[in-house]
């Protein structure tokens, strides 16, 4: 067997693919751990147990993230490559998609967006935002006493966020024209006395969803795009499709969620590889 493995070492959690040499899934894991080493090894470790592969089936390792650059030369003698972030995550949020271009988000614990165009080959990181992830755990950390990925996301579902926000319908008796009044005015502006932790971390989800998609909409206008791909752990949250609905229901752009999104970055690294 030839298989290649895609490692993704990111600031929190290491995501492992493998693939077989026609590119084809073998499977994928996520492991979560203090260093970028340990989590590398880990995963690797656990990838293989779980599949049941040994060294010897491996043909190569794909490194990328920010924890590929502690890495060095071979690992058990089998051969790495590391591959550019961006790289990766244009590669696999095309890939996971079908789309030939398109403009790919990743939020992680902050996020990134990729211009990618598939038939040039172009990716291109056109900026990024602190806001992600990191500021999600941190904020519901703070507001709620909650920062497991699990609690937020438990918390967050059981929320109200019309006692956290400030709507269009709040402030103004006639409207815009171009707004609806169930669009946000202002995040955390209709801060309710007797907001539960739920509605707060409710509000958290919501103020770092519409910030990325904002700044996806400006990046779809840079680069006369009518497609965002959206990538990354957060994904799994059920306000994420809802409120990337109304995006696009307020500037006709459409947002993809693909399935194994969380793994876009790792299937890219070791899709990328297959053309180097």
């Amino acid at each position: 067997m030839s298989v290649i493995l895609g490692i993704d070492i990111g600031g929190s959690t290491t995501k492992i693919v493998g693939l077989r040499s026609d590119q084809s899934v073998i499977g994928m894991q996520r492991v979560k751990a203090e260093g970028p080493i340990t989590s590398l090894y880990g995963a690797l470790g656990s990838f293989m147990t779980a599949h049941k592969l040994q060294l010897k089936d491996i043909d190569r390792v794909v490194l990328t993230g920010v924890g590929a650059s502690y890495v060095e030369g071979e690992i058990y003698g089998i051969p790495t490559i590391s591959v550019e972030e961006f790289t990766a995550v244009g590669t696999g949020g095309l890939a996971l998609t079908g789309r030939q271009k398109a403009v790919v988000v990743s939020m992680g614990t902050g996020t990134a967006f990729i211009w990618a165009d598939g038939t040039t080959g172009e990716y291109t990181h056109m900026g990024g935002s602190g806001i992600g992830g990191g500021t999600l755990a941190g904020l519901c950390s703070l507001l709620c006493g909650a920062r497991q990925f699990d609690l937020v996301q438990k918390l967050s579902s059981q929320g109200d966020v019309s006692k956290i926000d400030l709507n269009v319908g709040d402030i103004t008796r006639g409207g815009y024209s171009t707004l609806p009044n169930d669009i946000t005015a202002a995040n955390f502006g209709n801060l309710a006395d007797d907001a539960t932790h739920s509605d707060l971390a409710a509000g958290v989800v919501n103020m770092v969803f519409q910030s990325i998609g904002t700044s996806a909409v400006f990046a779809c206008r840079a680069q006369n795009c009518d497609t965002v791909v959206l990538t990354g752990f957060m994904t799994v949250l059920e306000q994420c499709r809802p409120c990337f609905d109304l995006f696009t229901r307020l500037h006709g752009i459409r947002f993809i969620i693909p399935q194994n999104a969380t793994f876009a970055t790792s299937i890219g690294a070791a899709l990328s590889s297959f053309s180097s």
